[in-house]
């Protein structure tokens, strides 16, 4: 410990010497563009491995994506169409429906929001825009862009084209239309009860936003018919949604299951797609959630589904003329993980499982749901990224979860090998073609915005592909953080932590700015690039050292560490943010323990909320974005999932969870922050707690984003928002004292 104090102290003198760079503002930070360069989004490898196609920020307005290309073999990218180019100057319109799905997509431009490539000759890609659906075709002469004639009325929603690209499907005021991609062709209707509590092909609220499922149908591998999910949601409790403007309220209904409440009936269809003929597939009766669904390359459906309390996942195919047959089942007895692993291969179906202790790739039999292991990494595996007949490409966890790295492992079994351009303190995800031959590699280090490279497996060298350089001086504003072992409540668990010194020391000792989450699903200490990097920059040259920690529960650790919410939130994380904050000042040298703030959103909101409502605190004050405060008000998969059942609020993991009872114990500083728009954690959540802390007689501060949804997007409202925490900060933490 005195070796690190006096490394750290001679790292502090020696950055004193040197010149220090620029002053970094509120104002470049989110203005336009952005430090990071206008990145790449949802890039793909075209099927057949020709293309690489992705949504570019427009040169005039980063907050506008475009669609892309770049050839394969290399050569520069081209804009095949903008929205500007289609829309002749009319403004574009979203429809309430559409707007929630981008927010569940965590979508916040506007423009081109997605796409998808049509076929499998490489020729042709769709996507929707101000309701009406194109087809973009990459021809001799260029790019040729054209609308599809379905006439007016609501959106065309959710367009997906059928395997060989003849036609397409899409939905519309609730029910699921085809087209056939041919000169003259008619929209043919496969469904007639669609209304607006009855949707046919889509995610309902639940799928989308907690089980990563943004879709409702799905084509036949021959085209000639849809599995789809028939949604019934008029058995879901109305929330109305005051989303209060500046100069006007308009009310929303959403159905929004709260936890222990109804959620949407979900029945499942196979349909053909030239007759409308329907098949039910039978559920039994504790299928309550669908999570993913598709076709095996012999024609037969197949679902994985969840029971309520999602301990138990499973895969299930049906055959027609046969009873439905399970072919695995995953249990656990806190929970099982959601996931993407299911891909048919000669020897068998790769499936992921965390039975081991910590997930690892499997092949089953699908006759028998024999397991077979594949892959026995010391870290846990992440997903797979795709299959070939011969070998299996993959991510798994390195650096105890700070580090992602890119594998190949034989399908005959073998020691998996990295993907070349492995290295340390780096994040590596990827996209494949058809044929697992080509990877779209996604490559980021802390400092280094993701960066994309076009790689064939076997080889070496790697095609660098389109993405704007960044702004010269974020090199000057990357300071590498310190990475520390501080331990978890219990004493013994090490948990991950980066540190960040203050540039502006001065004298004495400075305050720290903690960032933490604390909730399961997501881990933020990591090597990769950092979306908070400029902002820690910012504090620091403020003179405040910035802490960034994962407590147990989070991501990218073995089940054990993972599952430390089970039936309790409020307490491990909490416990764990309180030790590791009073380990600081013992193992980092000139730190005010006195002088210690919070700032966390959405979950980190719940946490800072909470942390503040201790008597034991260590911080001196706290910012809470959109936090839950109520856990009764957030949605059923989510929260059952950590906390069981409410029992009308009166079980011990919701009534230990709620914080407007706890509001007696606020004594410092605490910064409340809330769009009114929010449909994810209602506005509601908020305004129960401002009242219990009203009527206990407390102070607070309280800032609120007429008309703004979760993510609190726009550069003008993200701009308040990091100068109200700015003065926050500098009013109770008071940096170069």
């Amino acid at each position: 410990m005195k070796t690190l104090m006096t490394l750290l102290a001679t790292a502090c003198a020696t950055s004193a010497a040197l010149a220090q760079p620029p002053a970094l503002s509120l104002e470049r930070i989110t203005a336009d563009p952005p430090l990071a360069g206008r990145l790449p989004r949802q890039p793909e490898v075209s099927p057949g491995g020709q293309w690489v196609s992705f949504l570019r920020p427009s040169q005039a307005d980063s907050e506008v994506l475009e669609l892309w290309a770049q050839p394969a073999a290399g050569g520069e990218p081209r804009k095949l169409v903008a929205a500007a180019d289609l829309l002749g100057g009319a403004e574009q319109k979203l429809s309430e429906a559409e707007k929630m799905a981008l927010e569940r997509k965590r979508i916040t431009q506007r423009g081109i929001t997605g796409y998808q490539w049509c076929g499998q000759d490489d020729s042709a890609l769709l996507f929707p825009l101000s309701g009406d659906l194109y087809v973009v075709r990459l021809t001799a002469a260029g790019p040729q862009a054209q609308k599809l004639s379905l006439g007016e009325g609501a959106p065309k929603l959710e367009p997906r084209c059928a395997p060989d690209g003849r036609s397409l499907a899409y939905v519309q005021g609730g029910n699921l239309f085809t087209l056939p991609l041919a000169a003259g062709a008619k929209p043919r209707q496969l469904t007639k009860d669609g209304s607006e509590t009855l949707t046919w092909g889509l995610a309902e609220f639940i799928a989308a936003e907690e089980l990563s499922r943004q879709r409702g149908y799905w084509w036949s591998k021959d085209g000639k018919s849809l599995l789809a999910l028939r949604v019934d949601e008029s058995g879901v409790a109305v929330k109305t949604r005051a989303q209060i403007f500046a100069d006007r309220t308009a009310m929303t209904e959403q159905r929004y299951p709260a936890a222990g409440e109804a959620n949407a009936r979900v029945s499942v269809f196979v349909i053909d797609a030239a007759t409308g003929r329907q098949r039910a597939l039978p559920l039994p009766a504790q299928a309550e959630y669908i999570s993913r669904a598709g076709w095996f390359a012999d024609g037969t459906p197949w679902l994985q589904w969840f029971t309520r309390d999602q301990t138990r996942l499973t895969l299930t195919e049906f055959k027609p003329g046969a009873a439905p047959r399970d072919i695995t089942t995953e249990t656990d007895p806190a929970w099982v993980e959601v996931h993407d692993d299911l891909t048919e291969t000669p020897r068998g179906l790769l499936w992921s499982s965390e039975a081991s202790g910590r997930r690892q790739l499997v092949l089953l039999d699908r006759a028998s749901g024999a397991r077979t292991p594949l892959t026995d990494m010391p870290e846990p595996v992440d997903h797979a990224v795709c299959a070939s007949d011969q070998a299996v490409v993959f991510t798994a966890a390195g650096d105890r979860g700070k580090s992602q790295e890119l594998y190949t492992v034989p399908l005959a079994g073998g020691r998996p090998q990295p993907v070349a351009g492995a290295g340390n303190r780096q994040w590596r995800d990827a996209k494949a073609d058809a044929a697992c031959r080509r990877l779209l590699v996604t490559r980021s280090a802390w400092g280094e915005p993701p960066r994309l490279e076009l790689r064939t497996l076997g080889q070496q060298t790697a095609i660098a592909l389109a993405g704007d350089a960044p702004d010269p001086a974020l090199r000057q504003y990357t300071n590498l953080p310190l990475a520390l072992d501080l331990k978890a409540a219990d004493g013994s668990t090490p948990l991950n932590a980066f540190f960040f010194q203050a540039q502006d020391r001065r004298e004495g000792k400075h305050p720290v700015i903690v960032l933490a989450y604390g909730g399961p699903g997501a881990a933020t200490v990591n090597w990769g690039w950092g979306r908070d990097m400029a902002l820690i920059a910012y504090w620091q040259q403020r003179g405040y050292g910035v802490l960034t920690l994962d407590t147990r529960g989070m991501q990218h650790r073995d089940r054990d560490f993972t599952r430390a919410h089970h039936r309790a939130f409020g307490k491990t994380e909490v416990a764990d943010l309180f030790a590791a904050v009073r380990q600081l000042p013992g193992t980092v040298p000139y730190i005010d323990a006195a002088r210690i703030g919070f700032f966390g959103w959405s979950y980190g909101g719940f946490l800072g909320a909470r942390a503040m409502l201790d008597a034991d605190t260590p911080f001196a004050a706290a910012v809470a974005v959109a936090p839950v405060t109520d856990w009764t008000l957030y949605d059923t998969a989510y929260t059952e999932r950590y906390l069981g059942m409410p029992d009308g609020g009166k079980a011990e993991a919701y009534a230990s969870a709620n914080l407007p009872s706890r509001a007696a114990l606020l004594t410092k500083p605490l910064l409340l922050v809330h769009g009114t728009a929010d449909d994810n954690v209602l506005f509601e959540h908020t305004l129960r707690l401002v009242e219990s802390l009203q009527t206990a007689g407390k102070t607070f501060d309280l800032q609120i984003y007429p008309g703004k949804a979760h993510g609190i997007a726009g550069r003008a409202a993200r701009l308040h928002l990091y100068r109200t925490m700015d003065a926050f900060f500098e009013r109770h933490l008071k940096p170069g004292t």
